[in-house]
Order: C-alpha cells, then sequence, then structure tokens
C-alpha cells in the first residue's frame, strides 16, 4: 500500500515529485511483472513474504543513511501497525493471485477500485462527509470497473474462463480490503511518523507471510527466486520513491499519475506476457480513470475552499 501523503515543505518543486511519482510507478511495475512471471503456481502466502520481507533491505539501508533506524521502530501503537500488516496481507495476498490468473492491465484496472472504495469506507469509519459530485464519480468508476470483469464471468464453461473469474473476484476482494488498509494507515498517520509505518507494515507482515510455510509453499527454482527477490527489493525501492514525491508536490499534483500505471501494463502485457488487450479493458479503464482523477479534483477544490474559509473566519473567543 501506498505510503501516506506528507506535508509539503517550503521551497517545494512539483516536477521533481511528478518525476519521482513515475519513476516509482516503474518501479512498482517492474515488482508486479516479477511476481507475475516468477509467481506462476506460487502460494499467495508464499509471494507476499518474498514481498514484504525483501522489501526491508532497502528500506533499512536508507534508514540507516538517514540515521533514523532506531527511531523508527518508536511506537504507541503496536497493536494498530499489526492490524495493519495483517489486512496488508489479506490484501497483498488476493491480489498477487489474482495477477497469476488475469492479464497485466486488467488486473491493474480492477486494483483502481481500491481508492474508489476507500472513499466509502472513510464515511463508514472515519465518518467522513462525502458529497454528491464524489458519489457520482466513485459510482461511474465502479461502473468501469463491472465493465472491466463482466467478460470474466461470462466464460464460466470453460477452465480457462473459470480461473479468470476467478482472478477477477480475487482482485476484486483484494481491492476492497485494500482500501480498509489505507483506512487503517490514515488512522496511523495522526500519530505515527511515516517511516514506522513502513517498517512495521514490512515487518508483521513478513512474519504473517511466514504463517502460511505450512500450508503448501513451494521449492522454486533459481529463476523464480531470483525473480521474487526481484520484486521484494523494488517493492522497497518503490516505497522510498512515493514517500519522497510527496515531499516536494501536493497530493492532488501526484495522485493523477499513478494512473500511468496502466500505459506500462498495456505495454508490458503485450510485449512480455503476450495478453492481448480487450476493449472492454480499455473503455472500463478510461471510465476508472477519468472517475480518480476528477475525485482527486474535486479533492483539491474542496481544499481550496476550506483554506479560504479558515482565512476568512473571524477569531473566536
Amino acid at each position: 500500500m501506498p505510503t501516506p501523503p506528507m506535508p509539503v515543505p517550503t521551497g517545494a518543486n512539483p516536477l521533481l515529485g511528478i518525476g519521482l511519482k513515475v519513476l516509482s510507478v516503474i518501479v512498482f511495475v517492474a515488482m508486479q511483472s516479477s511476481l507475475k512471471a516468477g509467481g506462476e503456481g506460487v502460494p499467495p502466502g508464499q509471494l507476499v513474504f518474498f514481498r514484504s520481507f525483501f522489501a526491508l533491505i532497502p528500506v533499512v539501508i536508507y534508514l540507516a543513511w538517514l540515521g533514523e533506524l532506531r527511531t523508527a521502530l518508536r511506537t504507541d501503537d503496536l497493536p494498530g501497525h499489526v492490524l495493519r500488516g495483517v489486512v496488508g496481507v489479506v490484501s497483498m495476498g488476493l491480489g498477487f493471485y489474482a495477477l497469476t490468473r488475469l492479464p497485466y492491465p486488467e488486473w491493474v484496472t480492477i486494483s483502481y477500485a481500491a481508492p474508489l472504495l476507500t472513499v466509502v469506507f472513510a464515511v463508514i469509519f472515519l465518518k467522513e462527509v462525502v458529497r454528491a459530485y464524489r458519489w457520482a464519480a466513485v459510482a461511474i468508476g465502479l461502473v468501469g470497473i463491472v465493465i472491466v470483469s463482466a467478460p470474466n464471468f461470462t466464460a464460466l464453461g470453460d477452465p480457462s474462463g473459470s480461473a479468470h473469474a476467478t482472478g477477477a473476484l480475487a482482485a476484486l476482494a483484494g481491492a476492497a480490503v485494500a482500501a480498509v488498509a489505507m483506512i487503517q494507515i490514515r488512522r496511523l498517520v495522526r500519530k505515527e511518523k511515516t517511516a514506522t509505518i513502513v517498517v512495521y507494515f514490512s515487518l508483521t507482515s513478513s512474519l504473517v507471510a511466514l504463517v502460511t510455510l505450512p500450508f503448501g509453499w513451494v521449492w522454486l527454482t533459481p529463476w523464480q527466486a531470483l525473480l521474487l527477490i526481484v520484486a521484494g527489493f523494488c517493492g522497497g525501492v518503490g516505497q522510498l520513491l512515493l514517500t519522497a514525491c510527496y515531499r516536494h508536490a501536493d497530493t492532488s499534483t501526484i495522485a493523477p499519475f499513478e494512473y500511468t500505471s496502466l500505459v506500462f501494463a498495456v505495454a508490458i502485457g503485450a510485449l512480455v506476457f503476450d495478453e492481448p488487450v480487450g476493449a472492454s479493458t480499455l473503455v472500463g479503464g478510461a471510465i476508472v480513470v477519468m472517475a480518480g482523477i476528477f475525485i482527486i479534483l474535486r479533492e483539491r477544490q474542496l481544499g481550496i475552499e476550506r483554506a479560504r474559509a479558515r482565512k476568512v473566519s473571524p477569531p473566536q473567543g
């Protein structure tokens, strides 16, 4: 899951922030491609372990270089971090299971349901106020997800169609659980440092994933092991880049570039995995991307309005 956004410091550099965001997307696409290429027949719990454990290497090196490794482990909410780790493992497990069974562009598009569902869960769990514009965008975005997913459920008569339908269901469930994880991150970020959230997530998710060892881990080929280690390392590097990009630009500037991952997914799906892109994926993906960008822009507008309201409000007392 993405690291929560940080306040933009004085002297922000939006172009640098955008560049770091796009670079993080490329690294995460490399992570997902490595998991897809090396994860055939590998249990989801084992994939989650490699993704989480080897992500610690670049994160620990970076924090040690900053001199923040010791303080990164200080927390006032250990149960909150454990809960975030468990939810994250479930989300990644479902997502990785789906990734090995669906065409890559389709999997990426369905995963975009997570930020849409985060809006819904924020109303339920955080009591946030969501007005008609955002509700409409969420509804339209979910229609796009249905358009992408529907063909998988019309081909249940043959084994490949059944496998795709199972993958689509897992991807949707993973996106829903990822939205729950984002709500937990919002709770943690109110009192915990970003570095603490990142470190504890990698630690707890590695330990939780390790518990699945007795339930059928497989012996990896050297090529599979290399790909999964690369996936984990890329996950850690991508997390650091994502964290860094929010130091240089605000969320509304950065967030739309998340959708560049669909462009990379289409290219890699065609060139590396020989996966044709269906019309439903292109149409549904376009709808989801437009809905997501609308929500981001609406959030920016509301933020500007709230800032203006604070400036003109008379002092209290």
